[in-house]
């Protein structure tokens, strides 16, 4: 018995080293520009790219902070509504989704397609934290939020990093400078393939 309350310690800080990886990247260097004013970091990246005639996908930079609240959200399925962390968890997944909120000149003067899916998806977000309390009195509901999770947190680590891939070639273009890779990308990353790991894991083992 202790053995196995060890492996879910251990489990347990790697998810939550992941999740906040996740966070950390979203505000680390992600494209990182030949000069100071150019070195922007994912929660500025969104906003600068849409000058660039990118279109709706350029949403995928914003998809770090929605992605993280809806794994916070899911993950309280797991914890007993009784416990006031719970709902501070809860709050803390809406409140990390409103990072992709877009700016309200944005929303009064730029098309819909620029902001309607990012509204959207922070609604799945506060749909979810609410739903979870329900949720979590059922064992299969605890069981397939693992796989959700696993689910959620692959696609939050390969897109944005799709996205920045396929825009590094025009950023080249038009500064004419070589641009690489920043550390942002990648603990963004490494952060949703730990908890892709780690979910993946308990909903093999809740099975």
């Amino acid at each position: 018995m202790s053995k196995s309350i060890r492996l879910d310690d251990k489990w347990q800080t790697l998810l939550f080293i992941g999740l906040t990886a996740i966070l950390a990247g979203y505000f680390f260097v992600w494209l990182p520009g030949p000069g100071s004013g150019l070195r922007l970091i994912g929660i500025e990246l969104g906003e600068w790219i849409k000058f660039l005639g990118v279109g709706p996908t350029r949403d995928l930079f914003y998809l770090p902070p929605i992605v993280l609240g809806l794994l916070l959200a899911l993950l309280t399925i797991q914890w007993p509504n009784s416990r006031w962390q719970t709902w501070i968890a809860r709050l803390m997944a809406v409140a990390v989704s409103l990072l992709a909120f877009p700016a309200v000149a944005a929303i009064t003067s730029e098309p819909t397609s620029e902001w309607l899916l990012r509204m959207f998806l922070i609604g799945v977000v506060f749909v979810v934290a609410v739903s979870s309390a329900l949720a979590g009195q059922y064992q299969r509901a605890r069981i397939w939020a693992w796989f959700l999770m696993a689910l959620v947190a692959l696609v939050g680590a390969i897109l944005p990093v799709w996205q920045y891939l396929a825009v590094r070639p025009l950023v080249i273009e038009i500064l004419q400078r070589p641009v690489g890779i920043g550390p942002g990308v990648w603990i963004n990353a490494f952060g949703g393939l730990l908890v892709v790991a780690v979910a993946t894991w308990r909903f093999r083992h809740a099975r």
